[in-house]
Parts: structure tokens; sequence; C-alpha cells
């Protein structure tokens, strides 16, 4: 009840001159009624300002201390989270380059012994190229696999820091699915393909060099491009309506995309690189090429994602309307 009713009820009411009830109720002068109308407002605005518990453990305010522990205790909860990715990151990170560091370095520890630092220097990048020639040799497929794992997963990890990731909170299952596709599609399909390019082209004319990088950046690219983006759907487990979807929204931007920078590596790749260290050649472009793969395709993924989560609230929130 309102203060503006409850004086009301204080009010007196007009005098009747000619009748007067036998139980009639005590009447009261202006100032009296107007000191009761003031102790009645001020008693209504201090249970105003007065804290209302409830004892129902259920109903509680939303600026109570409980309130504020267990959101407190959350966001603990999820920076340990983050800081222990940020951890795991790190440590793979940190061991797989000190791995490859240390296995660069030390190709010649066994005839270090008498050697200065300078022969050291000098003779661990050249004996380094050996090493990967004696392997291309005795399994070219297996190395050029290899190959193209690390390279896909390091553009991928440069695709995600180019997103504006932190340099160790990156997604290991996205980088490992593009360092999967690289490892096992890209390095034994690019080995593959270079030879039949030659055979294809087998001529020595002028015209030649040409004519690869146009069918690479056909029918090559186009091969390439709809095998990574449809693997990497299947491997996100993507349904084949929205994996299509995603080919046909960016088949022509990637691949027009691509035209911008491999037809002058592959004057390079076509014309002086023989037929057998141009995987690792073009790896080299891939670095920046897996980066804009990998960021299209993600950006195409999330964005979908995004879209059926907005379609499903408003879907929600219109059938709550309704009901």
């Amino acid at each position: 009840m309102s203060v503006a009713s409850l004086c009301t009820l204080y009010t007196p009411t007009p005098l009747i001159p000619f009748s007067k009830p036998h139980n009639s109720v005590p009447r009261f002068s202006s100032s009296q009624t107007k000191k009761r109308c003031r102790l009645i407002r001020s008693v209504a605005e201090d249970r105003e300002t007065l804290p209302v518990v409830s004892k129902d453990t259920n109903v509680l305010d939303t600026s109570s201390p409980s309130k504020d522990d267990n959101n407190t205790e959350v966001v603990r909860d999820t920076d340990d989270d983050i800081l222990i990715s940020r951890a795991i990151n790190a440590t793979i990170v940190l061991g797989f380059g000190a791995f490859a560091v240390t296995k660069l370095l030390t190709i010649d520890h066994d005839y270090w012994h008498g050697w200065t630092l300078y022969e050291i220097l000098r003779y661990v990048p050249e004996h380094n190229w050996i090493a990967y020639e004696q392997s291309l040799k005795a399994n070219p497929v297996l190395a050029k696999m290899a190959i193209s794992g690390v390279v896909y997963s390091i553009g991928d990890w440069i695709a995600q820091c180019y997103e504006g990731k932190p340099i160790f909170e990156f997604d290991r299952a996205r980088l490992f699915r593009s360092g999967l596709v690289g490892f096992t599609l890209h390095g034994s399909l690019s080995h593959y393909y270079y030879q039949l390019c030659e055979t294809l082209f087998p001529f020595q004319q002028w015209w030649v060099v040409p004519a690869k990088v146009a069918f690479d950046q056909t029918v090559w690219s186009a091969i390439w491009n709809s095998i990574y983006f449809v693997v990497l759907g299947l491997l996100r487990f993507d349904s084949l309506p929205n994996i299509y979807g995603e080919l046909k929204s960016t088949f022509v931007p990637m691949l027009t995309a691509g035209w911008k920078l491999w037809p002058f590596a592959h004057l390079i790749t076509y014309g002086v690189v023989p037929v057998e260290q141009r995987l690792l050649w073009v790896d080299c472009i891939e670095l920046i090429w897996v980066t804009i793969l990998s960021t299209y395709s993600n950006e195409k993924s999330e964005s979908r994602k995004s879209e059926e989560v907005s379609e499903t609230g408003s879907s929600t929130s219109s059938q709550n309307s309704k009901e």
C-alpha cells in the first residue's frame, strides 16, 4: 500500500450536522492529520531502504557476496585453464623447436673432435643438405610428406597469430588438422603431380614454363584447394552440405588469390628448380599460402557456426514468446 493511500485512510471525513453515529471514529484536526501523514511517509521510506532477505536459498540477490564469490571462482577456473593451455602449447613449440635445432646442429657430432667453431658452422648447412638429398633418394615420398606436414603446421600457427591469438594460445586441434592434411595429402600428391607435369610437358621450348604455370594455377590449384577444404571440414566433423557451401563460396576467391602469389614463384619452380627439389621450394612459399588457406577456411567455419548459434537463439526466443 502506498503512502498516499495510507494518508487517505486517516483523512477526516466531513461532519454531518444532523446525525452522529453512536460508535463514530474520533475526528482529527488538520495539523494532527499532517503529522500522521509525515510519520507514515517516514516509516514507509525506512521500509523501502531495508534489504529484503529471503529465507528461500534458491532466490538470491545478484549483488550478494555468495554470487560474487561464485563468479570469482569461475573466473579463476577460466584463468587456470588458459594458463594450463599456454603451458602445454609452449612445451610443444619449444620441445619440437629444440629437437629440430639440435638435430640440425649436431649432424656432424661424430666428427667434431678437433674441429673449430668456424668449421662446425661452415659444414653444418652443407651436410644437412646432403642428408636431405640422401633421404629423398631412400624414401622420397615420406621425406616430402614430413616436410609438408611441418610446413602446414607452422603455416596454420602463423595464421592463428595473424588472426590475433597470442603466440602460445593457438588452437592445438586446428593446428593438428592442418598438419595432418599437409603430411598425408600434400606431400604425397605433390610428389606425383610434379612427375605428371613433366610427363604432360616433356618439351624444352620457351613456352613450356608458362604452360606449366598456367596448368598449375588452373587445374592443380582447383583440385588441391578443394581437397584441402573438404578434408579440413571432414576433420572438423562438419556436415557435407556445410562443407559444400563453404567450398562453393570460397572456390573462386581462393583461386584468384593464388594468382597474386604463385605465378611469380612458379617461374622459378618450373624454370630453375629440379624436379626432386621442387616441393621443398614450394613448401617454403607454402608458409605464406597456408596462412591464407587456413585463415579462409576457419573464417568461413566460424562465421557459419556463429550464424547457427544466432539462428538457434532467435528461434528459441520466438518459441518462448509464443508460449
